[in-house]
């Protein structure tokens, strides 16, 4: 087996963009899936059935069909109903931002309800309303709970948004697929794009390793 270096040398800058668009679909993603999956848990735990079937069926959806398929429908089918013509990008961080919040919603429901009742019980005591006491007493206690969890997801979800280079969103395995198709080649590109991955993902758990023993001490 041969190793070109040379290839690598000469798809570094495109590489570099990949990684860039990659880090930055997954920001998008985990931000707008973290804010949905929180309404979303939420609504999942209304007391009423009717109210709460519809997030529900979302969360059934969303964990209970691939991600590969999520993207191929809202990238022929969702975006191109709304703005005419496809985009791969924005295809890719809907479809990664839904998915994600299902799961995150999950997140968030194990984490709200693993806080005792008696907490919510004694601030709707001193006065608070339900969405006060949810906000200043439940959330940040189960947001301690809830960074191991989070943080799996968010690393699950940098590496899923390699399915994005299916429809032409050109990031960091768009490019590993390019190189391969140019010169033949499966090391090279593909191994160059796992060791990218893995620096991201160590990266990522790095910090919220520090986040966690920090919110621990406090």
């Amino acid at each position: 087996m041969s190793f070109n270096f040379d290839i690598i040398v000469e798809y570094t800058p495109f590489f570099l963009k990949g990684t860039l668009l990659t880090i930055g679909l997954s920001i998008a993603s985990i931000l707008i899936g973290t804010i949905l999956g929180l309404f979303i848990g939420i609504g999942k735990m209304l007391q009423n059935k009717i109210l709460a079937f519809p997030f529900v069926a979302y969360i059934t959806f969303f964990r209970g069909t691939p991600l590969f398929v999520q993207i191929l429908i809202i990238h022929f089918g969702v975006v191109p109903f709304f703005i005419e013509q496809t985009n791969g990008i924005a295809a890719a961080v809907i479809a990664l931002s839904l998915n994600a919040a299902a799961y995150i919603a999950e997140i968030f429901r194990a984490g709200i309800q693993s806080i005792d009742r008696g907490q919510m019980e004694a601030a709707r005591s001193l006065g608070m309303t339900h969405a006060q006491a949810m906000r200043y007493v439940i959330l940040p206690q189960a947001f301690k709970r809830m960074i191991p969890p989070l943080g799996n997801e968010f690393i699950v979800l940098i590496k899923e948004s390699s399915l994005a280079s299916i429809v032409a969103a050109p990031e960091l395995m768009y490019w590993s697929r390019a190189m391969g198709s140019q010169y033949f080649k499966v090391w090279e590109p593909y191994l160059t794009a796992a060791v990218i991955y893995l620096f991201l993902t160590l990266s990522l758990s790095f910090l919220l390793n520090r986040l966690e023993r920090r919110l621990a001490t406090e």
